[in-house]
C-alpha cells in the first residue's frame, strides 16, 4: 500500500478541532490504520489546542501526517518560536496542563524542531507495520491472502507465487471469489442478497469490536 504523505492547512480555533479529527480518521481508513485511529485524533486534538491556547486563537497552521518507516508521524506546525510544548505534570483535579501529558502516553516518541520562521511540534504513534507500505495483519486477513493465493496460482508465475499479492491482484481475485460465490448461493437456493447483507452485518460487527 502506497501511503503518501499529505497536509492541511488550518486555523487554530477550537471549531476546527472536530473537522481536523474527521479528517484524520478517513485518510487513516483509507490507509488501512484503523487501529491508530483512536491515538491520531488525541495527538491532533491536544497539539492543535496547545497552539490555541498558549500561541492564540487564529494562528495560521499546518497538520502534515506520514509514515516514519513503521510509524505514523503527525506534525502540527505554527509561526511562533517561542513557546515550546512542555511535558509538565498537573495538578490533581487541574483541567489543563494535560496535552502533552495525552501525547505522551499515547505515542512512541515526539518533540519539537524549530525552524526559520516556525515551530513544528511532531509525534510518532506505533502501527504495528514491518514497513510504510506493508498491511495489518490479523488472523481474518492472514485466511483471506491465503485464499485468494490459492485462487489464484493459475494467473501467478514462477517465483512470483511465493511472494504477497499486489493490492491489484488480490482486488481483482477477491470480487470474482465474491462473484462465484453468489452464484454458488443462487445454485444452491439461497438468495445472495441477503447473504452479502449478513456478511457485511457480521464485518462491521468485527471492526467495531475486534476482540
Amino acid at each position: 500500500m502506497d501511503r503518501k504523505a499529505w497536509d492541511l492547512a488550518f486555523l487554530a480555533e477550537a471549531e476546527e478541532l472536530a473537522g481536523l479529527r474527521r479528517v484524520m480518521r478517513l485518510h487513516l481508513e483509507l490507509w488501512g490504520l484503523p487501529g491508530v485511529v483512536h491515538a491520531a485524533q488525541i495527538c491532533v486534538t491536544e497539539l492543535v489546542a496547545n497552539v490555541v491556547t498558549h500561541v492564540g486563537p487564529g494562528t495560521p497552521c499546518c497538520l502534515a501526517v506520514s509514515m516514519n518507516g513503521d510509524r505514523l508521524r503527525v506534525e502540527v506546525s505554527d509561526p511562533d518560536l517561542r513557546g515550546i510544548p512542555t511535558l509538565v505534570v498537573a495538578a490533581e483535579g487541574s483541567e489543563t496542563g494535560r496535552g502533552m501529558a495525552l501525547v505522551d502516553g499515547v505515542s512512541d516518541s515526539w518533540g519539537v524542531i524549530l525552524r526559520g520562521d516556525s515551530k513544528v511540534t511532531w509525534c510518532e504513534l506505533p502501527t504495528g507495520l514491518r514497513s510504510s507500505s506493508d498491511h495489518v495483519d490479523s488472523p481474518q486477513v492472514a485466511k483471506a491472502e491465503a485464499l485468494l493465493s490459492l485462487c489464484g496460482l493459475g494467473n501467478i508465475r514462477g517465483s512470483a507465487r511465493h511472494d504477497r499479492l499486489s493490492l491489484a491482484l488480490g482486488r481483482e481475485l477477491a470480487i470474482d471469489l465474491i462473484v462465484d460465490l453468489l452464484h454458488w448461493l443462487r445454485a444452491h437456493g439461497c438468495d445472495p442478497d441477503d447473504a452479502l447483507e449478513c456478511a457485511q452485518t457480521h464485518f462491521e460487527a468485527e471492526v467495531a469490536d475486534p476482540t
